[in-house]
């Protein structure tokens, strides 16, 4: 499994609704994009880290593996407002107000992700796919989700496998077989999922498939007190984003 999937069956919140935390989780992503930059993006991203690291129980290492990804997007996208090409009198040149725009944008960005990933590292894509399975998603597209939500982890494993294989063979000494071996990975992959996929048809025709998987599915009650908690919490950090863009320049 995947570092956030083992953070989100191993969370302390790991037996709350999903609904409880899409409040929270997605309620401080909704506030990161709509409330001013500074302070309200500044607020959403060091509320977002503190439940993480408190709360949630996810070490900060954790979190800095999986934010560093969509972080240096946020980054690579704000660099970008601080050019403008085609000027006049130079084909490269600094946009005007591009600085202040690229740090808006690093701003929203970075703490809406820290939103998503609260909401991440704290349910499962099990939990997830059965939630919206209730709230009347066509089953078939939940069975699909689910397939390919397991064959991931096969595929992971297996080109995990295939190159220890060819690096016990050396197959990664020079450049030229490191790219020889980087096509063979590509194509046993290949082979392998259309192979899974065969046996996996196979095994539930012979189980009587007859277009829905039917799983056992018990999972705790909404809880009022958590989600009157949040919306309190989003509340809050829009009223202090108010009272302090009036009081900070």
């Amino acid at each position: 499994m995947l570092p956030i999937d083992v953070a989100a069956h191993s969370s302390r919140w790991r037996r709350r609704h999903p609904l409880d935390k899409a409040v929270l989780g997605l309620g401080l992503t909704a506030l990161a994009i709509t409330l001013p930059p500074w302070p309200g993006s500044v607020l959403v991203l060091v509320t977002a880290l503190a439940l993480l690291l408190g709360p949630a129980g996810v070490s900060a290492r954790k979190v800095w593996r999986a934010w560093r990804v969509p972080l240096a997007f946020c980054v690579t996208g704000a660099i970008t407002l601080t050019v403008q090409i085609g000027a006049p009198g130079a084909v490269i040149s600094a946009a005007p107000h591009g600085t202040e725009r690229a740090l808006e944008v690093l701003l929203r960005s970075s703490a809406a992700s820290l939103g998503v990933l609260l909401f991440a590292f704290t349910t499962p894509v099990t939990d997830l796919l059965t939630w919206l399975l209730r709230l009347g998603v066509p089953a078939p597209v939940i069975d699909v989700a689910l397939v390919m939500y397991r064959m991931i982890f096969l595929l992971l494993a297996s080109v995990r496998s295939i190159r220890e294989a060819q690096a016990a063979r050396l197959g990664h000494t020079t450049r030229s077989a490191a790219f020889r071996s980087l096509a063979g990975l590509g194509a046993t992959a290949f082979v392998k999922a259309f192979d899974r996929a065969g046996r996996m048809q196979g095994g539930l025709a012979g189980r009587g498939y007859d277009g829905t998987l039917r799983v056992l599915a018990s999972g705790p009650p909404v809880s009022r007190r958590f989600v009157s908690l949040a919306l309190a919490l989003l509340a809050a950090l829009v009223v202090l984003t108010l009272v302090l863009e009036r009081l900070l320049p």
